[in-house]
C-alpha cells in the first residue's frame, strides 16, 4: 500500500498541536510573565523578594515534576523542594533517570518538564476552593455555561478565556474581600505559585525530548490507521475537547501572573522615581 509520507508527517504535526499546543502556549506565556515579574522585583528589592515567594512557589513547582516522574515511571534519584545556598541560584530540583529504550518513559519527559504547570494550576484551584468557596463556585458556573469547542484555538476559545478572567476578577477583587483574611492568604499563595510556575531551561530541554517521542508515536499510529482505513485525525480531534477546560483553568494562572507582573512593574517604576 502506498503512503503519502508528507501528508502523514503533516497530519501528525497537526495532531500534536491539538493534543499539547495549549500546554506549550501556556508554558511559553507564563514564562514570559514570570521572567519579567522576577526581574522587576529583584531590581526593586534584590533576591530576597524572589525568596519570599519561593517559600510556597518552589515546592509546588518541584512537586509537579515529582508527581509526573511517578506517573511516567521514572526513577527519582534526588529531590530538593527548596534551597537557598546554591551558588548557581537554583532554588529546587528533581533528578531522575529513565529507560531510553522505553517509548512510554521518553514521552513522559514532556509531561515531567511541564509538571509545574499542572501542579501550579491545581494549587491555585485548590486554594480557591478552600479559602474562597464562593469565588470558586462562580468560576465553575462560568465554566459550565460554555459549550466545548472542537477547535484547538478559535474566536470563541479566546472570548471564553477573556470572560473567565473577567468573572474570576469580579468574584475575587471585591470590597468585601478586603476584610476577608482568606482573600489575603489566597492572594499571597496565588502570587507565590504564579511567580514560580514557569519552566527552567532544563525543564524545556527535557520537555522537547519528550515532545519528539510523542510526535514519533503519532506518526507510527497514523501509519497503522492508514493501513486499516481508520480516520486517526478525527479521533484525535474528538479527544481534545479538554482544551477548553485547560484554557479555563489556565486563565487563573494568567490572571495572577498578570497581576504579579503589574504589581512588580509598578513597584519598580515607583522606586525608580
Amino acid at each position: 500500500m502506498e503512503f503519502n509520507i508528507f501528508k502523514l508527517l503533516l497530519v501528525s504535526l497537526i495532531e500534536l498541536l491539538y493534543l499539547v499546543g495549549v500546554l506549550i502556549g501556556t508554558g511559553f506565556l507564563l514564562g514570559i510573565l514570570e521572567h519579567n515579574s522576577n526581574m522587576f522585583l529583584q531590581r526593586s528589592f534584590g533576591r530576597k523578594a524572589v525568596i519570599v515567594t519561593a517559600l510556597i512557589g518552589t515546592p509546588i513547582h518541584e512537586l509537579g515534576h515529582l508527581i509526573q516522574c511517578w506517573i511516567w515511571r521514572h526513577k527519582v534519584l534526588e529531590v530538593k523542594f527548596l534551597q537557598f545556598n546554591e551558588p548557581n541560584g537554583v532554588l529546587g530540583y528533581v533528578n531522575h533517570q529513565w529507560n531510553a529504550r522505553s517509548l512510554y518513559q521518553n514521552i513522559g519527559n514532556f509531561f515531567i518538564g511541564l509538571g509545574p504547570i499542572f501542579s501550579g494550576i491545581a494549587a491555585l484551584i485548590g486554594a480557591m476552593y478552600i479559602l474562597l468557596p464562593d469565588s470558586y463556585q462562580a468560576f465553575i458556573v462560568e465554566l459550565n455555561s460554555h459549550t466545548l469547542s472542537e477547535h484547538l484555538i478559535d474566536t470563541s476559545s479566546i472570548q471564553f478565556v477573556g470572560s473567565s478572567l473577567l468573572s474570576i476578577g469580579k468574584a475575587l477583587f471585591t470590597l468585601s474581600s478586603l476584610t476577608n483574611p482568606g482573600f489575603w492568604l489566597f492572594l499571597f499563595i496565588a502570587i507565590s505559585v504564579s511567580s514560580h510556575m514557569a519552566l527552567s531551561a532544563s525543564d524545556i530541554k527535557g520537555a522537547l525530548n519528550g515532545l519528539i517521542s510523542l510526535y514519533v508515536l503519532l506518526v507510527v499510529l497514523n501509519v497503522i490507521a492508514t493501513l486499516f482505513h481508520v480516520d486517526g485525525y478525527n479521533i484525535v480531534v474528538s479527544m481534545v475537547k479538554y482544551n477548553t477546560y485547560l484554557l479555563a483553568f489556565s486563565s487563573i494562572a494568567f490572571l495572577f501572573s498578570l497581576f504579579t507582573f503589574a504589581v512588580s512593574f509598578l513597584i519598580f517604576m515607583l522606586k525608580r522615581k
